[in-house]
């Protein structure tokens, strides 16, 4: 497995992280998934503390627990923000102090370790106090129980608001990019990544190919021309059409870090295959016509 640095830090990950939303879905799958992850040498795990509602993160806690050393091999990251409705109120994001510190210690609990190597802001809060969230950050810092901080969802804007008043530098911004999903192309995110040499980490990579897109707005027509070149491409390399789906993410020169979220151990390694193809820059503008419908201007 390939590893990159995280954003402008002195870390390192494998180029892939591995996403542990579904591993609570079924304990013994899951644990499998976690293991086969690491065998294939990922050595980045990214959880939130509403995956399972904090099922994901003790039963990661489980194996950690289960496999002395294990915690020494790895980097645990994880997000909050998200608040789903209750009593209390509708769905909502809040990045209030209070909250953000007990989502951390309750992450920190479920997880079974003293500190998480990268915490994310998960959705943007519309409500965001840019200078609260700064304090909350340098408390969480000096108290040991965050390395590192990020952002997830966030635009250029909302980004440059939150890192004008944080000390340190945010390493991270975890957005969907995908075939379907090509936002971070066109609204500067994946530029604003690389100028401030900021890690842009792809949540569902791999939509429309492996499985369907989060509010999809393709045609079938459209899904039929990607497939079709998605099958052009796949001859040509002599791999699997979702190999080539990562491939094209990874030609991008910010680096994005894809998701890996199969709980398929199969799959989980067979991820790292994309990383040996030689990607040309006419495929991955084949690709894209194909997903657009059109050449570009």
């Amino acid at each position: 497995m390939q590893s990159i640095k995280i954003g402008s830090s002195d870390i390192f990950a494998s180029r892939f992280a591995y996403g542990c939303m579904r591993i609570s879905d079924d304990r013994s799958r899951g644990k499998r998934a976690i293991h086969a992850a690491v065998d294939a040498g990922y050595t980045l795990f990214d959880h939130a503390d509403i995956y399972g509602g904090g099922k994901s993160e003790s039963l990661f806690g489980e194996v950690l627990r289960e496999s002395p050393g294990l915690r020494d091999r790895i980097l645990v990251q994880s997000k909050c923000g998200i608040r789903l409705a209750d009593n209390n109120g509708p769905q909502r994001y809040d990045f209030s102090r209070e909250y953000i510190t007990r989502s951390v210690e309750g992450s920190l609990s479920r997880l079974r370790v003293e500190q998480l190597d990268l915490f994310l802001l998960h959705r943007p809060d519309y409500l965001m106090s840019s200078h609260e969230v700064a304090e909350s950050f340098a408390t969480l810092k000096q108290t040991g129980k965050i390395a590192h901080f990020g952002v997830s969802n966030f635009s250029t804007t909302q980004f440059e608001l939150l890192q004008s008043a944080v000390a340190e530098p945010l390493l991270v911004n975890q957005v969907e990019i995908n075939l379907h999903n090509v936002d971070a192309l066109r609204n500067g995110v994946l530029d604003q990544c690389q100028r401030l040499e900021v890690t842009p980490q792809a949540w569902c990579p791999l939509a429309v190919v492996a499985y369907p897109a989060w509010g999809s707005q393709l045609t079938g027509e459209d899904e039929a021309r990607i497939r079709a070149e998605l099958e052009r491409q796949s001859a040509v390399y002599e791999v699997e059409t979702w190999l080539i789906a990562l491939a094209w993410l990874l030609r991008h020169p910010a680096g994005i870090s894809p998701i890996i979220g199969s709980t398929t151990p199969e799959r989980i390694a067979a991820a790292a295959g994309a990383l040996d193809i030689d990607y040309a820059r006419e495929d991955w503008y084949s690709l894209f016509e194909a997903r657009n419908g059109e050449s570009v201007p």
